[in-house]
């Protein structure tokens, strides 16, 4: 049961660009509260000093997370409001967050959403692919191998599938998206949201992984990366043959064990295909892939 004379955890999601888009709600909420939990206090001062809120700041980030939401518990168990954000959007998407909710969850305290900004669902909301169902992947491995592994995991996936990305890591994951999920994949990049330059890019994964090779604005500012789900009939590898996908769930674990004969010749038996075409694919995968 949850103790009546403790105070409350306000999640409270902030601007992701525009200023304007923090709520009413929100700004009462910050100037009501005790405590301003921030993932950097500088940054989160900058918005409270542009509404004119004096609540008091204390920093809490992933290096420091664990360690301090015993002490805001202790803090909201004897009657303190406390509000936690992050630097932009809802606290706890890819960001700093969830052991603090989680820590005053476990104390029976009240946590309460003031929802807004959410750069995933921003985009997903203008990507103009299916919205009825999706899965948020956040941000994907930033060593290539293993974010080659993940996409391959999730190349049947039917839900269309939404990630966070950094400028400069962009390009490489749209052509690991388009070997991983299928090169004619439909997809949309949203860069900027809500900021001077938003900038909307709607194509196949092949066709944004080549626009982000060319195009130097391509890889500026917050970028969230939407990509329709697998269809039913959905050739994943990106074969044209209707065997890619399948063939290539195999391939991809035997070219990181075995020489690439080999891995062709296992890969056409277990996957009920032709030695040739196997072989053929297998060197593309390699080429694609650089040396396991």
């Amino acid at each position: 049961m949850t103790n009546a004379r403790a105070g409350r955890l306000y999640v409270v999601a902030t601007p992701i660009g525009n200023l304007g888009d923090l709520s009413v709600r929100a700004r009462d909420t910050l100037q009501a509260s005790n405590l301003i939990a921030a993932e950097d206090t500088r940054h989160t001062g900058a918005l409270l000093k542009h509404f004119g809120i004096q609540t008091p700041l204390v920093s809490l980030h992933e290096h420091n997370e664990l360690e301090r939401a015993p002490e805001l518990v202790s803090r909201m168990q004897n009657g303190a409001a406390i509000s936690l954000v992050s630097d932009a959007g809802t606290p706890g998407i890819s960001d700093p967050g969830f052991d603090l909710v989680r820590a005053a969850a476990a104390a029976g305290l009240d946590i309460i959403a003031i929802p807004g900004p959410c750069a995933a669902l921003a985009a997903l909301s203008i990507a103009g692919l299916p919205t009825d169902r999706f899965c948020f992947e956040g941000f994907l491995p930033a060593r290539r191998a293993a974010r080659r592994t993940r996409l391959t995991e999730l190349a049947p996936e039917p839900r269309t599938l939404v990630f966070y990305e950094s400028p400069h890591r962009v390009r490489e994951m749209l052509e690991d998206c388009a070997l991983g999920l299928g090169s004619a994949r439909p997809a949309a990049v949203a860069r900027e949201i809500t900021k001077l330059h938003e900038t909307l890019y709607r194509g196949s994964l092949s066709q944004l992984a080549a626009r982000a090779a060319a195009e130097a604005d391509f890889a500026r500012g917050e970028i969230v990366v939407v990509a329709a789900g697998a269809a039913p009939d959905e050739d994943t590898g990106g074969g044209a043959d209707g065997h890619g996908g399948a063939l290539d769930r195999v391939l991809k674990p035997l070219l990181a064990e075995l020489p690439l004969k080999q891995a062709a010749h296992l890969a056409a038996q277990i996957a009920a295909v032709g030695g040739n075409e196997a072989y053929k694919r297998a060197l593309q995968l390699k080429q694609a892939y650089g040396a396991p």
